[in-house]
């Protein structure tokens, strides 16, 4: 197994980062997507094995919550247990920098990525009703929302 790195994301990185967007969601962010999350701020990060892109991760944070927006590994490295590791890195990350806790939206087809959130501890707290575009027309997104203790664990 090689090494691991997480580090930011720079506009040097979104034609990397878009060709894993376009290969594993049928409805991808836009490179102007990433170039806005960046220029607004937001905390970008890219996951690299042996320097190699595997995978991303992007949040914002909202007065004491920081919200995923988006969290993708590469294929061909799915599976492996490196979605686990970038999430609990962005968890990480966002305690240390005081945030109360982590809200997201997921498809309920999603199954995996759901799976890893109930893991995680996150809770299902509400609904988006037809958020995301979808092949039939448009599909729900599921809220979910993970509150941390105060003390770092």
């Amino acid at each position: 197994m090689g090494t691991f790195s997480i580090r930011p994301m720079t506009e040097a990185d979104i034609d990397a980062v878009m060709v894993i967007e376009n290969s594993i969601y049928v409805f991808p962010w836009t490179a102007r997507n990433f170039q806005d999350s960046l220029r607004a701020g937001y905390a970008l990060h890219c996951m690299c094995l042996d320097e190699v892109l595997v995978g991303y991760v992007v949040t914002m944070n909202v007065v004491d919550e920081t919200h995923l927006l988006n969290i993708s590994i590469r294929q061909d490295h799915q599976g492996k247990g490196h979605g686990k590791h970038l999430l609990q890195w962005s968890l990480t990350q966002a305690r240390l920098a005081g945030s109360q806790g982590m809200l997201l939206e997921v498809r309920p087809s999603n199954v995996s990525a759901r799976a890893l959130y109930d893991q995680q501890g996150f809770k299902l707290i509400g609904v988006r009703k037809n958020y995301y575009p979808a092949p039939e027309g448009r599909e729900d997104a599921l809220v979910m929302f993970k509150r941390f203790n105060s003390v770092l664990t």
